[in-house]
């Protein structure tokens, strides 16, 4: 919208204060012969600022002779640049405005209307940027070049101490001041409006999409995720039987073994040596055993 309204109006501005623009200086040439001074010396210039094509004629001081002295400078380059720049801005603004409002459906149809519209933006606003500088940097020379003060030093009588000279005009800055003012106005409406343009184009669109796409995929990591998370518990749900027919198997083969232990205790228990009991020990004496040469006896009751 800022487009539509503002950027017509501000481009007329911009090239009607600078295009526009004449001014003059006017100085005064008082000799030590009153005859030949010369009280009102006026020196004009205008747009395109050719200043080396100014001349003017001011009086030598000596027998009704005169001079013819230029002014020293070419900044039209810088002017008309910045004067084109704001010409075709103009024209451009006005037919975006007629295609916004007459012809908006067309211009959505294949993104090719709005990449034109936001490649002539970025260039307009870069055009600004650099005519608005250059302008402001020849405006400042211009104003140097056609101070009074210095258009006196151009004459041939100035230098001399007897004859007195001065400045009686000095020019008006203030339009192509305002000129400048506008041409950086142009630039910030210009750089401002990438952005809505931006907008409109295919680029801007894919980009809205991408993030939906990876919102999705994120979702569905989530889902998955979470599914996986379920099937694994599942699993475990599943592995609790096999887990308790390993302890039922274990407390059976322990039962097993208790069961080996009590038969092997009953084996042991059938199997006994057979037991021995001494009877009344016999005592004999030592002479009786070596006298009847007898040995030892034990007795061995079968209980």
């Amino acid at each position: 919208m800022c487009m539509v309204i503002f950027a017509p109006i501000f481009a007329v501005c911009a090239f009607a204060t600078c295009g526009g623009y004449s001014g003059h200086l006017r100085v005064r040439v008082e000799c030590l012969d009153k005859s030949q001074s010369n009280l009102s010396i006026t020196v004009n210039f205008a747009y395109p600022f050719r200043l080396q094509q100014v001349h003017f004629q001011p009086t030598l001081c000596e027998r009704n002779r005169q001079e013819n002295i230029f002014l020293v400078g070419d900044y039209s380059s810088s002017a008309q640049f910045f004067v084109t720049v704001a010409v075709f801005a103009f024209f451009y603004s006005l037919m975006a405005t007629v295609v916004y409002i007459y012809y908006q459906n067309k211009y959505r149809e294949g993104n090719r209307g709005p990449l034109v519209d936001f490649v002539v933006t970025v260039l307009f606003a870069f055009m600004w940027l650099v005519s608005s500088c250059a302008w402001a940097k020849s405006l400042s020379d211009v104003k140097s070049a056609t101070d009074p003060t210095q258009v006196l030093l151009l004459i041939s009588a100035c230098r001399y101490p007897a004859n007195r000279c001065s400045a009686s005009h000095h020019p008006v800055w203030s339009e192509l001041n305002t000129s400048v003012v506008f041409g950086f106005v142009n630039f910030i409406l210009w750089t401002g409006n990438i952005w809505f343009v931006f907008k409109e184009t295919g680029w801007y669109k894919t980009g809205q999409r991408y993030p939906m796409r990876r919102r999705r995929a994120n979702g569905m990591s989530q889902r998955l995720y979470s599914q996986s998370s379920f099937d694994q518990s599942g699993d475990s749900f599943y592995q609790h039987p096999y887990r308790q027919a390993s302890f039922d198997q274990s407390r059976e083969s322990f039962g097993q073994q208790h069961y080996s232990q009590g038969s092997f205790n009953q084996s042991i228990g059938s199997f006994r040596l057979p037991q021995t009991r001494l009877g009344q020990p016999i005592i004999i004496s030592q002479g009786d055993v070596t006298s009847k040469g007898l040995n030892p006896i034990i007795f061995v009751n079968d209980i």
